[in-house]
């Protein structure tokens, strides 16, 4: 790992439907450019220097952004009047774009994990000529296969802390994401900040493996969790807006961009298979 480092330049570039996507850049402005993908939908990056410590600061021209609605990118989905039919994979990948040009990059490598993934892979697949490498942890590509498992089939490993979440939830028989979603469309904001706060715990409970592994400190935070319950569920009830298996067809034309994918056997919260599945179609990987 490399020292964590500050920027040299940071932005908002205004993307449109009264959205601003915040953005910096820190290590070699004459560096190979860089894009970190965060996750979630809704983590952020910009609270989370660490991740300018996978880059040598010497070689890389790091940029990392705040994906819509989400870190210091506004409107934030912490306010529960924030439009979010204005944000999709297809918004997000128009802004990725803009923000390429806005900083006068080329081609970049895309680095990234979990949701990254899904982003990151849609990108690769729609402007395979601006990408260098693609470098992803934690697969997934946001099936509605991979939906299913993550919050229905993980409960197999977890079934005590499942069990509070499909309560919490009125015990729906149907999509979680969905179940969730309408609740937090709930008229009373009680509804609405309880099942944002049911959603973060069950998120941690499957991403918290290691023994003794304390709690994500970011769900203690009431506009991190409305933050990334809104727009987790937002983007899984409609599957990402991306045909199911798109992305592993998407990437047979990835011949000329190398890829790296990692995921361990404790990346429990998306299946092993995708990325062996897309390993496997990827020419480059």
């Amino acid at each position: 790992m490399y020292p964590t480092g500050e920027p040299y330049d940071t932005g908002t570039l205004d993307v449109g439907d009264g959205n601003r996507v915040y953005w910096e850049v820190s290590g070699n402005p004459q560096g190979k450019p860089a894009l970190i993908v965060h996750g979630g939908p809704g983590s952020g990056a910009s609270s989370s220097p660490r991740w300018r410590t996978y880059f040598d600061p010497e070689a890389y021209r790091v940029v990392l952004f705040d994906q819509r609605g989400c870190g210091r990118s506004t409107p934030s989905a912490a306010r529960w009047d924030t439009d979010l039919s204005v944000n999709t994979t297809h918004h997000l990948l128009a802004d990725m774009e803009l923000l390429r040009r806005h900083l006068g990059i080329e081609r970049w490598q895309l680095f990234g994990g979990s949701w990254g993934t899904t982003l990151g892979l849609a990108y690769a697949v729609r402007h395979p000529d601006r990408v260098s490498e693609v470098i992803m942890s934690g697969i997934g590509t946001t099936t509605p296969g991979e939906v299913q498992w993550i919050t229905r089939d993980v409960g197999r490993i977890f079934p005590e802390a499942w069990d509070r979440f499909h309560a919490a939830a009125g015990r729906p028989e149907g999509n979680m994401a969905e179940a969730y979603a309408r609740l937090l469309e709930h008229p009373d904001p009680a509804v609405r900040e309880q099942a944002a706060a049911d959603w973060c715990d069950w998120e941690d409970s499957h991403v918290r493996l290691r023994p003794g592994q304390p709690r994500d400190t970011r769900y203690d935070d009431r506009d991190f969790r409305v933050t990334f319950a809104r727009l987790v569920t937002h983007y899984w009830r409609h599957h990402a807006w991306l045909e199911d298996g798109e992305l592993l067809c998407g990437v047979e034309g990835l011949g000329g961009v190398p890829g790296v994918l990692v995921h361990g056997r404790l990346d429990v919260s998306t299946p092993l298979e995708t990325a062996w599945r897309l390993s496997r179609a990827w020419p480059g990987c």
